[in-house]
């Protein structure tokens, strides 16, 4: 038996129980995939994450990521919470961390004021054909929305920086609120279109800080409904910019995005899309954590 230190963490928010919930175990050398993906399971957050010596001298620390159900190659909050672990646990300064997670190897950055800040680094931005047809009827009709709700700037489209989602854009916030997915379509319709995230989002209906509103859905990965998704506000970022929705100075542009809120945990996630003839070349997602409870488990 061996003694294994797990955190509750709150990502994207500085309140506790607001923002996305992640487990988080800082020493994982040891664990079987089976172990891992029971206390995924037990913690029953959407991700827990693993931390792992590094493999070789290419990069400082390696992750992998498991949602109730299964693993995925990579997770926006869970990473803020794992880079928010060490660097309570190891007073870290300010600096760039280099992980490796299913993705890739990427950089982190650790920002420290009063608190902590973690930027995580995501992996290439991949556009899929806008969905048409059968599939954009089935996800409208599973999302409980009817074509004068949507968004005519925004095609429905598969968005990946290392983790796909389908960016769906509406007109009100209200709609966006009163959503109530059927979860059994969109698990079949994960099947047939190759992405588990749906990603619904609005724009603020005032000017200010917050630019989006939105909510996520992955029922075929385990998670009915997401509470604030970096690996969506990403992909968010680089559409935005692809489909010329937003201003920026040509090399940069940076938002705030809301999530959370029809389920009372709101969180906040900052983005920034670096800008190269037009079109976006990388994306950042930055937030900040709290630490709920730490607990031990024996294996």
């Amino acid at each position: 038996m061996k003694s294994y230190e797990i955190y509750q963490v709150d990502a994207f928010t500085s309140e506790k129980f607001k923002g996305n919930p992640a487990g988080v175990v800082p020493n994982a050398a040891g664990l079987s995939e089976p172990d891992m993906q029971r206390i995924a399971r037990e913690l029953n957050n959407s991700e827990t994450v693993f931390i792992f010596p590094p493999d070789d001298a290419g990069h400082d620390v390696k992750l992998r990521y498991f949602t109730p159900t299964t693993e995925v190659p990579s997770c926006g909050h869970a990473t803020i919470a794992a880079h928010y672990v060490r660097a309570i646990e190891n007073q870290l300064e300010p600096g760039r961390v280099i992980q490796k997670i299913g993705i890739g190897i990427l950089p982190v950055d650790i920002v420290k004021e009063k608190d902590y800040t973690i930027w995580m680094t995501q992996g290439t931005i991949e556009f899929s054909d806008p969905l048409t047809g059968n599939a954009r009827h089935s996800l409208l009709s599973a999302l409980g929305l009817a074509e004068q709700d949507m968004d005519e700037r925004c095609p429905i489209q598969i968005v990946s920086t290392g983790h796909s989602k389908v960016i769906i854009g509406i007109h009100s916030l209200t709609k966006l609120s009163s959503l109530s997915p059927n979860m059994s379509a969109l698990s079949e319709l994960s099947k047939s279109i190759g992405c588990n995230g749906y990603y619904t989002f609005t724009f603020a209906s005032r000017p200010g800080t917050i630019l989006t509103h939105g909510r996520m859905f992955a029922p075929a990965i385990g998670i009915s409904e997401d509470p604030v998704t970096g690996n969506a506000h990403g992909p968010l970022g680089a559409y935005l910019v692809k489909h010329r929705l937003v201003e920026h100075d040509h090399s940069m542009f940076s938002f705030t995005g809301v999530q959370g809120e029809a389920i009372h945990r709101r969180g906040t996630v900052n983005v920034k899309v670096k800008i190269e003839n037009g079109e976006p070349i990388q994306v950042q997602i930055g937030g900040t954590a709290v630490i709920v409870f730490k607990a031990q488990v024996e294996i």
